[in-house]
Parts: structure tokens; C-alpha cells; sequence
């Protein structure tokens, strides 16, 4: 990897210890910042420089084409924090939380400045990245978790919106995070495999991936995952790196491995449509041509910078 996924990054304190302690949480709760994210899983960001020319805010796809941006966060109301509020964690002395919320006209929101993770997550700062993709992994969970899952009672948020309990009998219930694997398959030399689901447009293009099944290991899963997908038997898995995925819970592990590339791809019918192998020279090109949202006459076009998939290509591209 060239460098920390993008949704890796994080800037913030995530202070464990402040979750149970209610009389810091009030006391720092006046200067307190909130990171109000819709249903939509949008919040306003606030660009520091604009992205490139030629690229207007407000397009579809994602925003992730140069410029910087940070979030735009709301002061606090009231004395202490409202029971559905999460807190994401502190820097430099000031705590952050997030909640659900919409744009508030009356307050001056503008509904144009607000973007989801997917569109800004590659070109928030690092305290923004992480924040953000705190606030929807955990609201995400909040929303889902209504109800005990053993006995079917109304559950409560405890700790700072970090479990919840159950009315019956006290259950507590912690944020889910369900793991999936995602692995860059190459040759060994100049060739990587890249392959297309079908709900994908013609010409966009990643690696290949998949959820973790209970009791399996991560390098089971990376094997099985290849076999069933392409027909393609792996050797040589190697870790490369993680990042959340919040949509709406994914943990992203990603390896690397070795196929055959002499070996016919067999795409499972249902999950893949195409999948071929692609020459590193072929790889660079792309890349350079954007992401999948480029308008560009390229053969193929690679992922987004806010994909873990983006930085395990770039990084097996510049070798």
C-alpha cells in the first residue's frame, strides 16, 4: 500500500473512557461540536480549495477528483447530551458527537453542501474522514437496533451511544461490524484480475470481494470467495490492509494473492458479469483516466479514491 486507505485516516481521540463519565460529558458539552448526519448518511462539508476544473460541486459520482474539504460541524444546544447522540471522540479538547439531523434552513444550512462519505471521503481531512465515517458506521447501527435480538424488547442507548440495553432484562448489545474480504489477484508479474458485478455499468471495473461466513478465517474466506466468483484457485495470500466501509456496517480486509492466469475464468452467474485479466501498463492508464465517474473514453475505468480497492490497485500499479 502507498498509503492509509482514505477512510482509514482519523484525526480524533476516541477517549473510551469518557463515554461513562456523564459529569465530563456535561461539563464539555458547551463547547461541544455536533456531526449532524441525515438519512441519507449526508452531512454539510465546507471545501477549503475547490476540486479541479471542469468538475462543478453538487455532480453525481464522487467528488474525489482534487480540492480538499472538511466538515461543517453545529454547536451544541441544551445542558448535556440528548440520549441518541454518539460520541465520536475528542481533539484538541473539544469533544465531537453525532446525531441525526437535516438541514436547517431557519439556521442558514445550505442543502447544497451536503454530501455523503462516498462522494467526500477522499477529500476530507483526516479529522473529518474520521469522524465521519464514525458518525454513519454507529448511527447506521443505532437505527438497525431498535429492538433486543433475544427477546424482542425496546432497546436504550447507553455509554454515549456506544451499546444499547434492553427494557426485559438489561441485555446490552455492542455496534455491529460485519467483516469482508477484499483481494487484489495478480500473476506474480505484470497481470491483475479485474472483474464487473452486474448492477455495474458496462466498462467499470475492481477487484474481487466478499462477506466473511461464521467460522471462517479470513484466508478461507479470500480462497473461497476467489473459487466461487472467477473458478480462480489462489496461493500466496498476503494482508495488505483494512478500512470501514459504514455501508451500512462493512469492515473491508484486504490481501493480495497469486492465480494462473493460463487458467479459464468461470464468472458465477448472478454475481459477475465479466472478469478478465488486465496488464499493469493497462491499469496505469486507467487510473490516470479517474474514477468510476470520469467522462472519459477509457477501455475500462477503476474505483473510487474512497475505496480501499483505489489504493491496493494504485499500489500494485506503481511497481
Amino acid at each position: 500500500m502507498l498509503a492509509e486507505p482514505v477512510l482509514s485516516r482519523s484525526a480524533v481521540d476516541r477517549d473510551e473512557p469518557l463515554r461513562t463519565d456523564t459529569a465530563r460529558q456535561v461539563a464539555g458539552w458547551p463547547t461541544a461540536q455536533l456531526v449532524v448526519v441525515d438519512a441519507d448518511g449526508r452531512t454539510p462539508v465546507v471545501w477549503d480549495t475547490e476540486p479541479d476544473a471542469g468538475f462543478r460541486v453538487g455532480d453525481a459520482g464522487s467528488w474525489d477528483v482534487g480540492g480538499g474539504a472538511r466538515l461543517k460541524t453545529r454547536a451544541t444546544t441544551g445542558d448535556a447530551p440528548p440520549p441518541e447522540a454518539v460520541l465520536l471522540g475528542e481533539r484538541d479538547g473539544v469533544a465531537y458527537w453525532g446525531v441525526r439531523g437535516r438541514p436547517d434552513l431557519v439556521a442558514g444550512d445550505d442543502p447544497s453542501e451536503w454530501a455523503d462519505l462516498r462522494m467526500t471521503g477522499a477529500v476530507l481531512d483526516a479529522l473529518g474522514a474520521g469522524l465521519f465515517t464514525t458518525a454513519v458506521a454507529a448511527l447506521n447501527w443505532h437505527d438497525a437496533a431498535g429492538f433486543c435480538s433475544r427477546d424482542g424488547s425496546p432497546m436504550h442507548p447507553a455509554n454515549a451511544g456506544w451499546h444499547r440495553h434492553c427494557e426485559a432484562a438489561g441485555h446490552e448489545e455492542y455496534p455491529r461490524t460485519d467483516p469482508a474480504v477484499i483481494c487484489l489477484v495478480h500473476d506474480g508479474a505484470d497481470q491483475v484480475l479485474l472483474a464487473r458485478q452486474p448492477i455495474w455499468p458496462e466498462g467499470r471495473y475492481s477487484v474481487l470481494a466478499g462477506f466473511v461466513e461464521a467460522g471462517e478465517s479470513l484466508e478461507a474466506c479470500v480462497e473461497r470467495e476467489i473459487h466461487e466468483e472467477v473458478g480462480a484457485t489462489v496461493t500466496d495470500i498476503r494482508y495488505l490492509g483494512s478500512q470501514s466501509w459504514p455501508f451500512p456496517r462493512s469492515l473491508m480486509v484486504g490481501f493480495q494473492a497469486v492465480a494462473d492466469p493460463s487458467v479459464p475464468l468461470v464468472p458465477a452467474d448472478g454475481e459477475i458479469a465479466e472478469a478478465f485479466w488486465a496488464t499493469r501498463a493497462d491499469v496505469r492508464k486507467a487510473l490516470a483516466a479517474g474514477d468510476w465517474s470520469a467522462r472519459t473514453d477509457a477501455p475500462f475505468l477503476m474505483p473510487g479514491k474512497v475505496s480501499i480497492a483505489r489504493s491496493m490497485l494504485e499500489a500494485w500499479a506503481a511497481l
